[in-house]
């Protein structure tokens, strides 16, 4: 259920600007993600550092688009939250010794502390090139084309470079030695 409401804000934004305009999008987006944010603190008894992040960057940009009724701001939160989960990526391994992504997943996948941080860095790398992409495409081509391209776009993106990403990790598995007798 989970992973429903972490996509369902940008559903909702998607529809929402079809049906009507970029404004009442921003709105139901800011309120969809407060509604994640209760559900969230009521499920887990308690509130996660990253949906509250995640809460007040919506809050402040789409705060600031719908009071200057200027989308800059809104196409701007995609900017922000990568490049934050960017930084903090790259902190995280390069200052702090400390890999995010064995943090994620290393309980059900046991993978060398070097792939692992190569792992991390090239995560990093992506979205800060999303945060990168996402301003190029918000101010070169117009509202719609960036409305498709942060539903459609980003997801496809990111589903491509998750595939490469287990395309890098696939060698370094285990084999399985278990073999059909006949």
């Amino acid at each position: 259920m989970q992973n429903i409401f972490e996509y369902l804000h940008i559903g909702v934004f998607f529809v929402v600007y079809k049906m009507y305009d970029i404004y009442i999008a921003t709105a139901a987006l800011i309120a969809t993600t407060g509604a994640h944010l209760i559900y969230a603190c009521i499920q887990q008894r308690g509130l996660a550092k990253k949906q509250l992040a995640m809460f007040l960057i919506v809050l402040i940009m789409g705060g600031l688009t719908l009071y200057f009724r200027d989308d800059a701001f809104i196409k701007w939160k995609v900017t922000v939250v990568n490049a934050a989960f960017a930084i903090g990526i790259f902190i995280s391994q390069a200052v702090f010794k400390v890999c995010p992504m064995e943090s994620l997943l290393g309980k059900e996948i046991q993978l060398p502390k070097t792939l692992w941080a190569k792992i991390s860095y090239a995560w990093a790398g992506f979205f800060a090139a999303i945060a990168v992409l996402n301003i190029y495409i918000a101010y070169e081509f117009s509202q719609d084309f960036w409305v498709n391209f942060k539903l459609f776009g980003i997801m496809g993106l990111t589903l491509v470079f998750t595939i490469a990403t287990i395309a890098c990790i696939y060698p370094h598995l285990p084999k399985d030695n278990n073999e059909d007798k006949s």
